[in-house]
């Protein structure tokens, strides 16, 4: 009874997603429960593969961390900081809720630790420290993030603090989400090299990264987690097959788990379908 409970179960799922990512249609006609709203795209061209509910508002959460990220290579890039500075510590970091790395007001920790830590282990007093030291304030990196993520094109989004703690003014979309990601991969790919470490270590805590497909998927090397009570558990998954690179886009999932896995089922739906429209040579697709 048990064995057909869960064959039953399966069956169900793969009937509601498997054949509208098949289709290859740009819109999903079958509400996905499961998720409030999701995405796949080619990351090269843009194409979409699957979408549900990608124009639906949302709190990004901790997925606000990529256009923090993005403003802070933005500024290594143009050699405005640099990853050997050193940034000195604020109360207002310090005294920062949530994902932590910083206990001390007034000590100087190297810019690069402090990527590091909002990249791998989603650190919100970093995401803080390292807006301060780049805008002098917090606000005036807040206000700099809106520009940006206007000038990307991500018209439905709007940001009120660096890290994504809970606040009904914080929104997106998993369209907008899905703009941001693939221009800062393709802006800035060296950025994968941090964001594919499975674990952090700093003042001797070592913290493993939330993202669990680094594990689970061998061509996964990104990006970014997040979760809010209001939203859900988010997740921004890119991953590298032969020379096909796909971006996922999962909002609201019910618990981590879900989170993973309705995300490494879009991924591996969307390299069969690449792979069965496009030509190429056989060795240039892992597994094929």
């Amino acid at each position: 009874m048990v064995n057909i409970k869960k064959y039953c179960f399966l069956l169900l799922l793969l009937l509601i997603f498997l054949p509208a990512v098949a289709s290859g249609a740009h819109r999903s006609k079958t509400h996905f429960s499961p998720l409030k709203a999701a995405l796949l795209v080619d990351a090269d061209s843009g194409r979409v593969l699957y979408e549900h509910n990608s124009g639906r508002l949302t709190q990004p959460a901790s997925l606000s961390k990529i256009l923090t990220l993005y403003l802070i290579n933005e500024d290594i890039s143009a050699g405005k900081i640099h990853l050997s500075d050193a940034v000195r510590i604020s109360a207002k970091a310090v005294n920062t809720n949530g994902q932590k790395m910083l206990y001390e007001e007034g000590r100087e920790v190297l810019l690069d630790d402090l990527i590091k830590g909002i990249a791998i282990f989603s650190a919100n007093d970093a995401a803080i420290a390292v807006a301060e030291y780049v805008e002098g304030s917090v606000g005036k990196f807040v206000e700099r993030m809106n520009a940006k993520a206007r000038e990307l094109g991500m018209l439905h989004s709007n940001f009120v603090n660096p890290h994504g703690l809970p606040d009904k003014r914080q929104l997106t979309t998993a369209h907008d989400i899905c703009i941001l990601s693939r221009e800062y991969l393709q802006r800035f790919p060296d950025t994968l090299h941090i964001h594919s470490i499975h674990y952090f270590r700093y003042n001797s805590v070592t913290q493993e990264n939330s993202n669990t497909l680094l594990k689970d998927c061998p061509d996964v090397d990104g990006l970014k987690t997040g979760f809010v009570r209001a939203a859900g558990y988010h997740l921004v998954a890119t991953a590298k097959r032969g020379d096909i690179r796909l971006i996922a886009v999962v909002l609201g999932a019910k618990n981590p788990k879900a989170r993973a896995y309705q995300t490494k089922k879009l991924l591996e739906s969307g390299f069969r379908i690449i792979g069965e429209k496009r030509p190429r040579a056989p060795h240039s697709l892992i597994g094929a």
